[in-house]
């Protein structure tokens, strides 16, 4: 029997807008940090805060986004976040005081919410349901691929002494060109839906609450990976080219989209999240011990260092598309929106959390603290998805 067709034109289209999306985005995640604080003066605690603002933003819009995007078009929602995030990138060029700067980091953080939402939503919907594991997985592997590149072209922009309206200007270039991408996708015809009464469940979707709550714990560490490792390495340091953790990182993550997707469709979801779980705990523990171990052997610790990388990126490139695809089958086809929404915003706000509490235990003691504590994190986020999560998944999915 053949399988679904899952590359089309279409999805394609949705491939490239995504990983072009997501290029100018993680190329100036760990840029970001520097330029507040050589061009603001600003110290860690209050980079964290200006960071967070975008994560926020994008929180408060998540719920909503679901909710539109399963009244509306979903498409022409997607093209207008599109448009606003995009020109954001021309907005911080002309931010000339901090203050300004936050206001486009709300703005950029609310389209952001909104676009993100709605890429994973239209692109479920453009791909057979049969294949939704392994499609996701590549959709995913986009991200994965922009970050592999995107931290690391801005990373060696910074060291080269090019200028940050240039960075910007590069991150802008890469969303114009995603745009049309964008604009080139072809979604199937949605009927009208009936309007129901407003409630909570509507703008989330309470069965995943335990999933996003496990799914909170984990991006706590990982939102302080993001924007502050290249900051850890150098605190500690770590003489070596920082960008390259993000290319490991993304490798690992490129290699476990390759089997954990088809691994999903076959019905192992909480499997894989277990296995990934694992992975992740060991990786964030190694991380917290690179300030001692780069006192014993610094070759050993550049060598580990990356070795992390890869097996972080390994075991969140495990966990994504499981815990996508999980979400989703815990809601009927009329709230996929809902679904997907619900499962970024628990990661957005471990993102947000991870942003803030990075920067302020780096304030108050050292980077290596804030490391241990993320580690702790997905120690409980590990156990409680064991006890609680899977069982409640396993009793209340429609699929």
């Amino acid at each position: 029997m053949a399988k679904d067709r899952l590359i089309t034109p279409s999805y394609c289209f949705i491939l490239a807008a995504n990983f072009l999306l997501y290029f100018g985005f993680w190329l100036l995640i760990p840029v970001l940090p520097f330029y507040l604080s050589e061009f603001f003066q600003t110290g860690n605690s209050t980079i964290g805060i200006v960071l967070s603002c975008y994560t926020v933003a994008a929180l408060c819009i998540r719920p909503f986004s679901g909710y539109l995007l399963d009244t509306f078009a979903r498409k022409p929602l997607y093209l207008f976040a599109y448009f606003i995030f995009m020109m954001m990138f021309g907005g911080y060029l002309i931010a000339g005081s901090l203050t300004l700067f936050i206001i486009f980091r709300i703005i950029h953080g609310v389209s952001f919410g909104m676009v993100t939402v709605g890429g994973n939503t239209v692109v479920i919907d453009i791909m057979p349901s049969s294949r939704r594991g392994e499609g996701l997985g590549y959709y995913g592997l986009t991200n994965n691929t922009a970050m592999s590149i995107g931290p690391m072209f801005g990373l060696f922009l910074h060291d080269a002494g090019v200028t940050f309206a240039t960075i910007f200007c590069y991150a802008f270039g890469s969303c114009i060109l995603g745009f049309l991408c964008a604009s080139l996708v072809k979604t199937p015809y949605k009927p009208p839906v009936k309007r129901e009464p407003i409630s909570l469940d509507r703008f989330i979707l309470m069965k995943g609450l335990p999933a996003g709550f496990s799914l909170l714990l984990l991006s706590i560490p990982y939102g302080m990976t993001t924007n502050y490792v290249a900051m850890y390495a150098r605190q500690i340091g770590l003489n070596t080219q920082t960008g390259f953790f993000f290319t490991f990182m993304a490798v690992g993550m490129a290699i476990s989209r390759i089997f954990s997707g088809k691994l999903v469709d076959r019905g192992k979801i909480t499997q894989v999240i277990i296995a990934g779980l694992y992975l992740v705990v060991c990786s964030f523990f190694l991380l917290s011990a690179c300030v001692y171990l780069i006192q014993w052997n610094d070759t050993v610790c550049n060598i580990l260092f990356f070795g992390i990388a890869l097996l972080m990126g390994v075991g969140f490139g495990i966990m994504f598309p499981a815990f996508n695809t999980l979400f989703v089958n815990l809601a009927p086809n009329n709230q996929r929106g809902t679904a997907t929404s619900t499962y970024l915003t628990s990661w957005d706000v471990g993102i947000g959390i991870g942003m803030l509490t990075g920067g302020y235990i780096a304030e108050i003691s050292t980077f290596d603290k804030a490391y241990l504590f993320g580690a702790c994190l997905t120690v409980v986020s590990a156990l409680y998805f064991k006890l609680k999560v899977t069982p409640h998944y396993h009793k209340n999915k429609l699929r």
